[in-house]
């Protein structure tokens, strides 16, 4: 049970689906989510509930009112799995089918819910899944019971670093420079001041351009937007910021860069260990993720932790320009496999059945 499982690949929630269904697909009988008129999904069945133009990060209204329906009226499962993050408006929904239905549940918590969120109220799964250490703490701290919540880690497709021709091809399509560093923000603008910090930081080097990255998921984003770009009206480093925004070559992006920074104080929205940070650390880039948060669980050779203070991310920034890669990129093959993530979900479905 998740947002239509279908193509861009943009969407950290609907990807660990995808995934999963990869890794269980030839061992059990899986359904998922589409649109009307959708694609299938490699290893599962598609029960196409949500309508052909059915998109967005957070479903509409109706949407939800068909997934319940699903839910209600539907060919009886083994098992629901529910892919979003606890509100206590779903969960009371998920929780009357469940009841009327009798079925076993799970729910993966993509992206850590509010500090505000009660939990009591927002979880109705017989499993908790969650992703990081940090999240898992929280629970744990916060009621649930221990044997209740698992911690899975997602995963992050296998991807091979650009070579120097495609780097240099990608470069010039996003009108970044070919021969000097370049560091991309792929966070978010109205949530946390992830964007403003790496503004601020790249004073200290001049020979740095900035691409900033950023789908809007709020009308809230396109303000933001244009009051950073006036903050740096006639400023020097108005000539090394690209202003991207949404690129379906999120990819090409990543992989063209010397280093990926998110190092905002909040992932409000994403996943707890960001997919594009995951990407990136696939794609053997050195990455800068956030103090206090659980991406800073990634933390490593190739993966620093920097605050939103500029002088702070400034020489984090300065560290990040001179490291390799490779560590990085090792530990996600080896930690974040879909085969790693899969046998983590096969064991809890065995205890469930």
């Amino acid at each position: 049970m998740s947002k239509p499982v279908a193509p861009p690949w943009n969407d950290s929630s609907k990807n660990l689906v995808r995934d999963l269904c990869l890794g269980l697909g030839a061992e059990h009988t899986l359904t998922v989510m589409g649109r009307a008129g959708g694609a299938a999904v490699d290893g599962a069945d598609v029960a196409r509930v949500y309508p052909k133009d059915a998109g967005g990060f957070s479903p509409a209204l109706a949407d939800n009112a068909r997934v319940l329906a699903h839910l209600l009226a539907g060919r009886r499962r083994d098992l629901w799995h529910f892919f979003f993050a606890p509100n206590p408006k779903s969960a009371a929904a998920g929780r009357l089918a469940k009841t009327l239905r009798r079925a076993r549940t799970v729910q993966t918590v993509c992206s850590a819910p509010a500090v505000s969120a009660d939990l009591s109220r927002a979880l109705f799964t017989d499993r908790v899944v969650v992703l990081s250490e940090q999240t898992h703490a929280r629970f744990i701290e916060e009621g649930v019971a221990e044997d209740r919540v698992v911690r899975i880690p997602p995963s992050v497709a296998t991807l091979e670093p650009l070579s120097g021709a495609a780097r240099h091809e990608a470069r010039e399509h996003f009108g970044l420079p070919t021969d000097e560093p370049v560091v991309v923000y792929p966070g978010d603008l109205e949530f946390g001041s992830g964007a403003a910090a790496c503004l601020s930081a790249i004073r200290a080097h001049r020979e740095v351009t900035l691409a900033i990255a950023c789908r809007a998921k709020t009308p809230r984003a396109k303000e933001v937007e244009a009051r950073l770009r006036s903050e740096l009206s006639g400023d020097e480093r108005e000539k090394r910021v690209v202003w991207i925004g949404e690129t379906r070559r999120v990819l090409d992006l990543l992989g063209c860069a010397d280093v990926v920074a998110l190092p905002s104080e909040t992932l409000h929205a994403k996943m707890d260990y960001p997919l594009v940070i995951l990407e990136a650390m696939a794609l053997g880039r050195p990455v800068i993720v956030g103090a206090g948060t659980p991406a800073e669980e990634l933390a490593g050779e190739s993966a620093l932790v920097s605050g939103v203070d500029p002088g702070e991310l400034a020489e984090v920034l300065s560290r990040a320009l001179s490291v390799d890669g490779a560590a990085g990129r090792r530990y996600v093959q080896q930690e974040m496999s879909v085969a790693a993530m899969a046998a983590g979900y096969r064991a809890l479905y065995e205890e469930l059945s």
